[in-house]
């Protein structure tokens, strides 16, 4: 049996990613594809547009065979940890076959190189990318730099080394060789508009979902969107839409402002992706603070991108902590579970394999967790469960209606 893995945030889905789950499949020749989400928070450091439940029905309808829950603290955190939490994932479940993710480039053969030489690092780059620390670039910079450095080779690839969906690729690539997978990593070349491009039209056929966003922000309405998500998905995404309004970083922001008044004394660098310098900034402007998205473009400098920004204010204000990292990464391995979040039915046979070969506790029903689970990942759990409770508790807000239990929310099934 072949089951291919995708990690995505499906934010929200659309026909490129349908276009990657079939070109998957078909590269791969896999029999199910097994798919590793992120929950309400997603990488960029917002909240999903639209809450995980609905983004998995909308992917179990168009090719999808399983969606399993990447915990918040990955799918909240820089590149390297969003991979880590997710391929640690997919290769714990002890049946995935295949990994395949969409890059700028589709060349696997260059991304493996450049992956190979991160996971090993050797010395002479570790002396090179500390002292481009030392210099005060940013670690995205001095990683590029030293790896052009020293293998000027590389120059050519260039592109290769600021694109988005080729670093994450690389990141994949590298913990797969990190925990020794034998998970066979795949790439197709991203196809129709760039991961930042912010704008569709009528003739697009590929929007990516940062200009869908952008569309719904600026008021457009949903039907706007109905050429870029497949038919099937689009019902799904009109009808929660119609239900339950988009969520915004700006929805976050009051308790926002709240959190950082309540520890501006103390600082903020035991949160995730804070480093000293930007504890002191964000005390420093905090008098400024109006909104989460205008006090993040406040916040940005050279060497702090915008996105690193919001990222760190979503951990301060999830209370994402350092130290919890550690531990997660140290004593629990990074992830000490599987949580379903949706399957289709005609799947039982993947289901029966994974129940056979995962070497972690599957988690269908949340009331189950406590006794399948020890007593360090039932924490973890726990901790993911509060953190989402935060993105319900301001839909109920917006909604007017009492917050989502999720210990009573089923799972979908299509």
């Amino acid at each position: 049996m072949k089951i291919c893995g995708i990690i995505a945030e499906y934010n929200p889905f659309h026909n490129g990613h349908n276009y990657h789950i079939e070109e998957a499949k078909r590269l791969t020749g896999a029999d199910y594809c097994v798919i590793v989400m992120s929950g309400n928070f997603v990488q960029r450091g917002s909240p999903a547009i639209l809450d995980k439940y609905a983004r998995a029905e909308m992917v179990l309808n168009c090719g999808a065979d399983l969606v399993l829950e990447l915990p918040s603290f990955y799918s909240t955190g820089s590149a390297e940890y969003f991979a880590k939490g997710a391929v640690n994932l997919l290769h714990k479940l002890g049946c995935v076959t295949h990994l395949c993710f969409g890059s700028e480039c589709g060349d696997i053969e260059i991304l493996t190189k450049i992956a190979d030489i991160l996971a090993n690092e050797p010395p002479e780059f570790q002396a090179m990318l500390r002292h481009n620390l030392k210099l005060g670039k940013s670690y995205p910079i001095a990683r590029s730099q030293a790896l052009l450095h020293l293998y000027p080779e590389l120059t050519q690839s260039l592109d290769v080394l600021s694109s988005p969906n080729n670093i994450l690729g690389i990141e994949y690539i590298k913990s797969l060789l990190q925990i020794g997978s034998d998970i066979v990593p795949v790439t197709t070349a991203r196809k129709g508009s760039g991961y930042h491009e912010h704008r569709f039209t009528t003739s697009t056929v590929h929007a990516s979902a940062t200009a869908i966003r952008v569309a719904l922000g600026e008021g457009r309405p949903i039907s706007a969107m109905e050429e870029q998500i497949p038919p099937v998905a689009f019902e799904i995404f009109r009808d929660k839409l119609s239900q339950i309004p988009p969520m915004w970083k700006d929805d976050l922001s009051s308790q926002l402002r709240y959190k950082l008044l309540s520890e501006r004394n103390k600082g903020y660098e035991e949160y995730m992706d804070v480093s000293p310098d930007l504890s002191d900034r964000i005390k420093k402007k905090l008098p400024e603070f109006t909104t989460f998205t205008k006090f993040s473009d406040l916040l940005k400098t050279k060497e702090i991108t915008y996105t690193r920004v919001c990222r760190s204010l979503l951990h301060i204000l999830l209370n994402m902590k350092k130290q919890d990292m550690s531990f997660y990464k140290d004593a629990l391995d990074l992830v000490p579970y599987a949580r379903i979040l949706g399957f289709r039915k005609d799947s039982k046979e993947l289901l029966t394999q994974m129940n056979k070969t995962t070497s972690i506790p599957m988690i269908t029903k949340l009331a189950d967790a406590s006794s399948i689970l020890s007593e360090d990942a039932y924490n973890m759990l726990i901790r993911d469960i509060e953190i989402n409770s935060i993105y319900y508790g301001v839909i109920a807000d917006k909604i007017g209606q009492p917050i989502k239990n999720e210990y009573t929310t089923q799972i979908v099934i299509v």
